[in-house]
């Protein structure tokens, strides 16, 4: 078969046994790390959440950033031939909206039949943190994400991170943070954790599973092996020859494939991301193996 990725469209949405897709002549359920989703009542308020919430009205205010639901999401899954993915929180500063948030994405999750993995959303500069990771953590939540400290102005390298990590290993949750790229064009929403600290927690918390998002600058170079980058934005930041240089540089075991949905499409990033990788086995462990090995073998229910 010639270098490509076609999909399989499923007859049964609600069924991820058939979201497949063809990955250079191999058949993989492709697992898309990084993507957002809100409630349908901050997509239809979002001026009043703008109003109260500044990393929101950052990011959110334009009526022409993207805001999509669960559903959105998974139709976007069976077009692009996506069989599963994480979906992620937001870094809200309100305790209120945290919990709101958490509860749509655990709710989402559930009724997806394995499709959409939660992480949820913390601030952990309130003193309610840790309640709400484990109320999340016993609801079935997998990670906690995207986690922005600079936003939300607490110290990933402080007491609050200490807490953080502590809250991590009690409850074997995985940390995705986004991490601000060194350099380059300014944007909504660069701005969450700096490289430098980003690479410092890493190093204090070595036992414990986290990513570092938008490729985790150059993370990798020196991270411990339980850290890992996904590839979300991947056509923003880096195009063409760079982008192939950039994702040849991550170790293959670390790469994980992530959108960044609704800001780009599945279907660009995905190929965005088979135009840039040229060995079949990277793009393979990219797409599906990395994060098998990651959150643990998906259940023969949502993913085989």
């Amino acid at each position: 078969m010639a270098r490509g990725l076609s999909q399989r469209y499923p007859k049964t949405p609600a069924d991820p046994s058939l979201v497949r897709a063809i990955i250079r002549g191999e058949e993989r359920v492709i697992i898309d790390f990084h993507t957002h989703i809100f409630g349908p009542d901050v997509r239809d308020r979002r001026d009043d959440y703008a109003r109260r919430d500044p990393a929101f009205a950052e990011m959110y205010a334009d009526p022409k950033a993207k805001i999509a639901t669960a559903d959105d999401l998974l139709a976007s899954m069976d077009a692009a031939g996506v069989g599963v993915c994480v979906a992620l929180g937001f870094a809200w500063s309100d305790d209120g909206d945290i919990a709101r948030h958490n509860d749509y994405l655990l709710e989402s999750a559930a009724r997806s039949n394995g499709r959409i993995v939660p992480f949820t959303t913390v601030n952990m500069a309130s003193a309610a943190a840790e309640a709400e990771i484990a109320r999340c953590a016993a609801a079935g939540a997998r990670g906690l994400g995207e986690l922005r400290p600079d936003n939300q102005g607490w110290d990933l390298n402080g007491s609050e991170g200490d807490r953080l990590a502590a809250a991590a290993r009690e409850h074997r949750l995985i940390l995705l943070v986004h991490v601000t790229e060194k350099g380059g064009r300014e944007y909504r929403g660069k701005r969450g954790c700096s490289l430098a600290a980003f690479r410092e927690f890493a190093r204090r918390h070595a036992d414990l599973a986290i990513v570092g998002a938008h490729l985790g600058g150059d993370v990798y170079r020196d991270a411990p092996p339980s850290v890992y980058v996904d590839t979300a934005a991947q056509p923003f930041l880096y195009r063409g020859g760079q982008a192939s240089a950039a994702l040849a540089a991550v170790p293959e075991e670390r790469l994980l494939f992530g959108s960044d949905y609704p800001l780009i499409s599945q279907e660009r990033a995905l190929g965005e991301l088979r135009a840039a990788v040229t060995s079949d086995e990277r793009l393979s462990r990219a797409v599906q193996g990395n994060a098998e090995a990651l959150l643990g073998r998906l259940s023969a229910e949502s993913a085989s």
